[in-house]
């Protein structure tokens, strides 16, 4: 993992030199609080770092150290109904952490490493998988059921298959292809930056019962499609945004705050606990 030190400090962004062996997009830790940043340029042997907390009291001379792994979100059992940053830094576990102010430099992964999860295998010894296959599954909440499928770039055979309970960086299963074995667990890490990779793409075909008379009446939506609602401030975007959260046909809702009020981002927490 590269090593270097802080050369400039400008608000959000810090240059660091020493990192020549760094990689484009590595998330690195700043600092001696240990800020969380991303290189976004990098010159010679200097790096540009966009950090995502608070710089204020880092200065030159402070240590930068690369994890030498891309920004990537955990995907796995504990997703749901779970509340996270932007950077996927598990807000509930956090507060208990430092309480109700985030700390900088707290790390706490995103997935809880200690809960267990009952793991019923869809697959037995001697199947042939290959990516995107169902290996096993995880029923999450009562109507959630988490598949945990082979992940990209990886196939063979089933030499191993787990079942009953086990923590999300247990090893479920293991694939032989040739010479390789792969040991899997129900967690995997993507990178943000990189598309999910899919088979095919389903047009849609049927309406979205959103629940509002209005909507499907005069601006139907399509399951699978999608629908904006613009509108200046104080017009009521965000109230429909709960009630179609609240009674739309749908199993799962993913709510993103980008810029929004922390008035209206308490209503969301208050609404949906």
């Amino acid at each position: 993992m590269a090593q270097g030190t802080i050369i400039k400090v400008a608000g959000p962004l810090i240059v660091a030199g020493g990192m020549a062996d760094a990689r484009m997009y590595d998330v690195v830790r700043v600092g001696n609080a240990r800020l969380i940043g991303e290189i976004i340029e990098l010159r010679g042997d200097r790096a540009s770092i966009q950090v995502y907390e608070e710089t204020a009291g880092i200065g030159p001379g402070e240590p930068v150290e690369s994890t030498g792994a891309p920004l990537s979100a955990e995907l796995g059992p504990g997703l749901i109904e779970a509340i996270f940053d932007g950077i996927q830094r598990p807000l509930t576990a956090i507060r208990e952490l430092s309480g109700d102010r985030i700390q900088r430099g707290v790390e706490v992964p995103a997935l809880n490493r200690e809960k267990e999860w009952a793991f019923e295998p869809r697959v037995r010894v001697g199947d042939q998988v290959q990516p995107g296959d169902i290996l096993g599954i995880v029923q999450e909440s009562a109507v959630v059921e988490h598949r945990i499928m082979v992940p990209q770039g990886i196939k063979g055979e089933v030499i191993s298959i787990h079942e009953g309970k086990a923590v999300v960086t247990d090893t479920v299963c293991v694939l032989r292809d040739g010479e390789k074995e792969h040991a899997l667990t129900m967690m995997q890490k993507w990178p943000v930056r990189r598309s999910r990779p899919y088979q095919e793409k389903v047009s849609p075909t049927s309406p979205m019962v959103t629940g509002q008379r209005v909507i499907d009446t005069l601006f139907p939506i399509a399951s699978g499609g999608v629908a904006a609602i613009p509108g200046p401030f104080g017009s009521g975007k965000t109230v429909v945004q709960h009630q179609l959260a609240k009674w739309a046909d749908a199993d799962i809702i993913v709510y993103v705050g980008c810029g929004e009020r922390g008035n209206e981002m308490t209503d969301v927490l208050k609404e949906f606990p």
